[in-house]
């Protein structure tokens, strides 16, 4: 649309010019055209808006739209539960923060406090100061030799491919900025993570991507030669993720540039649809040991992996296999059913994987279960884009957050819904050089360190108004709950938290004794159905 409007006023400015000499009265249709062409290239060259530089004087609709909606409850109203789509009030707190325009709002709470799901914390007459240093947490467990003190708030996986260069480029350099990580998503290494020199987690997924042989699988010369790279600082292995857990992933044809196709080592004019399942490990047993090898191949740097909560018996399985190899994960990013995606099957998105707070919840009880929690750090995401959430998860068992959506309403994103397409019209998920033009790196970067900046400093002052000192003094019953028109509870008391140990001994607590029974360090299957083939194959040998 840039490339036509250029063109386009071009033509008209020479047509009429020539007209004129024909006829000087055509001269009058400067009078006309004259504005419009300077609000369209005042579009075409501002970099602010993506929409408008994109589609000079036709994006002004968007904004003239929007400038005419009813304004009620606009700013700063958040979801009130987990799972629903971001509304335009969400919307609107990210882009006050990522442009640090005013963040007060007038008329008081902007919400119905008595309706069920709503949530809040207490505040105290004691209220403290919090240094900025205290919003970070380090992370490195017995085995690493290079621990890494990370934001508590931090960019989520998502690929070059889903995203474009020019988002990448905008997202790493707020990293840089703004001294926070930045994960890759699975898609590969491309240079467009490492030309800022921002913070990265590299994430490999089960395509192996930019660390890959010929046939596909894992390569150890190839993951070595790129993960002791200085950006990179903790590496990420993806097991499954909220959006389409264990379905891969997927990136559509139209995305496949000739650069992606090189970056991933696949090949153009097709889908590319990652594999369910790692091909390096089957096993709770195994997944450890590819652990271990990730983090000896990267030169002692921290290594997790990524999920979401499918089978309890199956993480279970993954804690037991951490007592029997005495291998453990720096930490572990737990992700939720409700997580968002370019590109996900229906059905998958709706019904498939527990939502983000039951799964944190247990992966956190489970690790605090074995005796392992404080050796373990743990992630979560799902929808963050305001201090609160980053201080609600904290309580209920994170020790940091990642936020995607958050960071793409930042870098300009107003959920048009065309990721799938390659039409996205702000250029953050498209591979269309026209439209990725919209997107200008400097201007979005800095959005992206003001919209972590102005988060973690609500977050701050929020715990500080609670009196605390630290966000390790979160705890599960400082987040209230409306469960019903009178009915309130706390997070303590809407979950069971175990103490230290408890999966540890004779009498197993209510909810964990049949996943328990089911969970062996030596297969993700269930412990009988694990025998009955071990036997099956032993009766084939014989």
């Amino acid at each position: 649309m840039r490339a036509i409007f250029l063109w386009a006023s071009c033509g008209l400015v020479a047509g009429t010019v020539g007209l004129s000499f024909v006829n000087p009265q055509f001269l009058w249709a400067f009078a006309v055209l004259g504005p419009l062409l300077v609000l369209g290239f005042q579009d075409y060259f501002q970099d602010a808006k993506a929409i408008r530089r994109n589609f000079p004087l036709i994006g002004r609709l968007r904004y003239l739209f929007e400038a005419i909606r009813p304004e009620i409850n606009q700013y700063f109203v958040e979801s009130n539960s987990d799972g629903v789509p971001f509304s335009r009030e969400q919307r609107s707190v990210v882009y006050q923060r990522a442009k640090k325009a005013v963040d007060t709002l007038p008329f008081g709470t902007q919400k119905d406090v008595y309706q069920e799901g709503y949530e809040w914390v207490g505040h105290s007459l004691a209220p403290t100061h919090m240094d900025f240093s205290k919003l970070r947490v380090k992370i490195g467990g017995p085995g690493c030799e290079k621990p890494y003190n990370a934001s508590i708030l931090n960019i989520s996986a998502m690929s070059y491919g889903a995203l474009s260069k020019n988002a990448i480029l905008a997202l790493n350099g707020g990293a840089k900025d703004g001294g926070f990580a930045h994960n890759t998503g699975e898609g590969g290494l491309s240079p467009y993570h490492l030309e800022n020199g921002g913070d990265l987690i590299w994430q490999i997924g089960t395509g192996y991507f930019s660390c890959r042989d010929k046939t596909g699988n894992f390569s150890e010369e190839e993951f070595q030669k790129r993960a002791v790279l200085p950006q990179i600082k903790m590496i990420e292995l993806k097991l499954s993720q909220g959006a389409k857990p264990s379905h891969g992933g997927i990136l559509p044809a139209p995305k496949v540039t000739r650069e992606i196709s090189q970056i991933r080592g696949v090949p153009m004019g097709q889908d590319v649809l990652s594999p369910p399942a790692h091909s390096s490990f089957s096993t709770p047993i195994g997944l450890l040991e590819f652990v271990a090898k990730l983090r000896t191949l990267s030169g002692g740097k921290p290594v997790g992996f990524k999920f979401a909560v499918g089978k309890k018996r199956e993480f279970l399985a993954i804690c037991k296999a951490m007592l029997v190899t005495g291998i453990l994960p720096d930490y572990i990013s737990v992700d939720g059913g409700e997580g968002g995606t370019g590109a996900a099957p229906l059905e998958f998105s709706n019904h498939m994987g527990y939502p983000g707070i039951d799964a944190l919840v247990f992966v956190h009880n489970s690790l605090v279960g074995f005796g392992l929690r404080k050796k373990v750090r743990l992630f979560n995401a799902g929808k963050v884009t305001t201090g609160f959430e980053v201080i609600k998860r904290i309580a209920l068992g994170a020790d940091a957050v990642y936020s995607a959506r958050g960071m793409m309403l930042a870098l300009g994103c107003i959920q048009a819904l065309r990721c799938n397409t390659n039409q996205c019209p702000t250029g953050v998920a498209t591979q269309d050089p026209g439209l990725v033009a919209g997107l200008v790196v400097t201007d979005k970067r800095k959005r992206v360190m003001n919209f972590h900046h102005e988060t973690l400093d609500s977050a701050r002052h929020m715990m500080e108004a609670m009196g605390l000192h630290a966000p390790k003094e979160l705890r599960p019953w400082t987040i209230l709950k409306r469960v019903g028109p009178y009915d309130v509870k706390n997070y303590n008391e809407i979950f069971q938290y175990l103490e230290p140990g408890e999966l540890l001994g004779a009498e197993l607590p209510k909810g964990y004794r049949n996943a328990m029974d089911g969970a062996i360090p030596e297969s993700f299957l269930h412990k009988d159905d694990y025998l009955k083939e071990k036997k099956s194959k032993l009766k084939l040998v014989a």
